[in-house]
């Protein structure tokens, strides 16, 4: 039985920020049954057929993996009924994963995965009452009152989350007092973004600043999460002069706003932070969709001869679609065509609305999985950080979705000359400064063979690090991080895994590493500045800003 239960999975979500489009059912539907190995289907029926005979009879060999924390409960393995309910569950996804073929293009096997994903966890027993032995002991236990509590639960989320079980408490989190705490000021401001300048908390900073660019569908603050968790304050704390970009959440009177005018955008606030800093040229730091923002940017910037970013990083950030990936299952013609339909009727794809895309990619993990804990158990959902920051979704304007959906289906970028941003022909190769780039070994959504791929696209030197955990977890690892680890290797390979194969495996937080590598490139040490901004660029709000709690 596959099935997927990795315990940050429910922190990848997060990347649901960074998909292009809509999906529907009936097209993973067709992509299953296309993949269908008609030799196979009627042998495979009647073994089905006979395994559950046997299941029947209590002769059945067939085991539940303990892997998956849905049958942990010792009725699973010690009960005669609960144990036969159990082995046709597993008897049937196991039949799902044999009648399909493992040949064609890897989109529909995406498309056919997910597909059987989606069915395989919806008919769980474990999502019935009357089949969930822990949720029967918790209304004996309770002596009812688990039901009265999960009805109230699920009332709630039809009146005020689609219908989907909510994921996260966030009464206890409140951005600028536990979330997006960093004492700062935002600095500069255009219609688009707001630059958050961090305080400093060492007498001196280097003197080339950081520029972070952060997804733009996605709140910035999972990168000033919760203090003690918070890479900005890390960075802050370690003499890095920080700036931020704080995303405005667009309206569907943006909705004409595309990629040229977000590069535009970061070229006022490249303008802002060198003059408020002193210094002629910045380092960058991009996180995935903001890092595709920023490389498009600084192909603009080397083919105009603008060399004022002298080093740039990324994380989790995608910019050769061609390899397999957990998205891959949305990259169909006639879903993107309806996804950048819709959002063009709307003027803005809706952050709720793709969030809902990305559960349906983890149905188990980020539907099933808070069905039973809310309704079942009738227990309030978890108060995380992460979880909360996840909740809190913005917008994307309908023209620059446009644009993510033609590099999401073109993939256009490792092609010299196939994508422009103001009206410069994007080629990855003229981006001749020393880049430091991340990718996460249990990254689904930005698998980290296509991040490490951007090593081969560009034409400086490049540091690639490979991090453990997810896409998000990977993210926020601040040290000693003692569970963590990472890989460190020389001169990036054309082939990752060969890579992998001759690099470092290194115990802790990749920040320390970055801090190491960025060190070296931002200049000297100089006083640190006793006050945010300039003459020029005057404090405008205490951060978190105003853009952060835009709705």
């Amino acid at each position: 039985m596959k099935t997927s239960h990795e315990t940050e999975s429910v922190l990848d979500s997060v990347g649901a920020a960074e998909a292009p489009g809509d999906w529907s059912l009936r097209q993973l539907a067709r992509s299953f049954l296309a993949l269908i190995d008609r030799e196979r289907i009627a042998p495979e029926t009647r073994a089905f057929a006979r395994e559950i005979l046997r299941i029947l009879a209590g002769e059945s060999e067939i085991t539940i993996s303990p892997a998956d924390p849905r049958f942990r409960d010792p009725a699973w393995t010690n009960h005669r009924v609960f144990r036969r309910i159990g082995q046709v569950y597993a008897a049937f996804c196991d039949f799902t994963d044999r009648i399909r073929m493992e040949d064609g293009p890897w989109t529909e096997q995406e498309r056919a995965r997910l597909f059987a994903e989606v069915l395989t966890s919806t008919l769980a027993p474990t999502n019935l009452l009357f089949t969930n032995p822990v949720a029967l002991q918790a209304v004996r236990q309770s002596r009812g009152r688990s039901l009265l509590r999960g009805a109230r639960n699920f009332i709630h989320d039809v009146r005020h989350n689609g219908g989907f079980p909510s994921q996260v408490d966030r009464s206890k989190f409140k951005v600028g007092k536990n979330l997006a705490a960093t004492p700062g000021a935002v600095v500069f401001r255009n219609p688009m973004l707001e630059i958050i300048e961090y305080k400093p908390r060492t007498a001196s900073v280097y003197e080339k600043p950081l520029l972070i660019v952060s997804p733009q569908i996605n709140r910035y603050y999972f990168l000033d999460i919760s203090p003690g968790r918070s890479f900005v304050e890390y960075a802050v704390s370690q003499g890095v002069h920080t700036f931020m970009v704080s995303w405005r959440n667009p309206a569907p009177e943006q909705g004409h706003w595309n990629m040229d005018d977000y590069c535009e955008s970061l070229l006022e606030a490249i303008d802002a932070v060198c003059e408020i800093s002193g210094s002629k040229d910045l380092n960058t730091f991009g996180f995935c969709a903001g890092g595709i923002t920023m490389f498009l940017l600084l192909a603009h910037m080397a083919a105009s001869g603008d060399d004022r970013v002298n080093a740039a990083c990324s994380a989790v950030t995608l910019l050769d679609l061609s390899g397999p990936a957990l998205v891959g299952a949305l990259n169909s013609k006639p879903l993107l065509r309806s996804a950048a339909r819709r959002s063009r009727s709307r003027g803005v794809l809706k952050g709720r609305d793709l969030a809902k895309v990305f559960t349906w990619l983890r149905p188990n993990d980020l539907i099933w999985n808070y069905w039973v804990n809310n309704y079942l158990l009738g227990k309030s959902p978890p108060s995380f950080d992460i979880l909360a920051w996840n909740a809190d979704g913005t917008n994307l304007p309908a023209a620059l979705h446009e644009d993510f959906i033609q590099i999401f289906r073109d993939n256009p970028l490792p092609r010299a000359g196939e994508f422009s941003v103001l009206g410069t022909p994007v080629d990855l190769s003229r981006i001749g400064i020393d880049t430091f780039l991340t990718g996460a070994i249990a990254d689904h959504l930005t698998p980290w063979k296509g991040c490490y791929q951007t090593t081969q696209l560009l034409g400086g030197e490049s540091t690639f690090v490979l991090s453990s955990a997810g896409h998000i977890a990977s993210l926020i690892n601040p040290p000693p991080a003692e569970r963590a680890r990472y890989w460190t290797g020389g001169q990036p390979l054309a082939d990752p895994e060969k890579w992998l194969e001759s690099a470092s495996q290194q115990q802790g937080s990749w920040w320390e590493y970055w801090q190491d590598w960025i060190s070296k490139r931002s200049g000297r040490k100089r006083r640190a500045p006793r006050r945010p901004g300039s003459a020029k660029h005057r404090p405008l709000a205490p951060a978190p800003g105003t853009y952060v709690f835009q709705q």
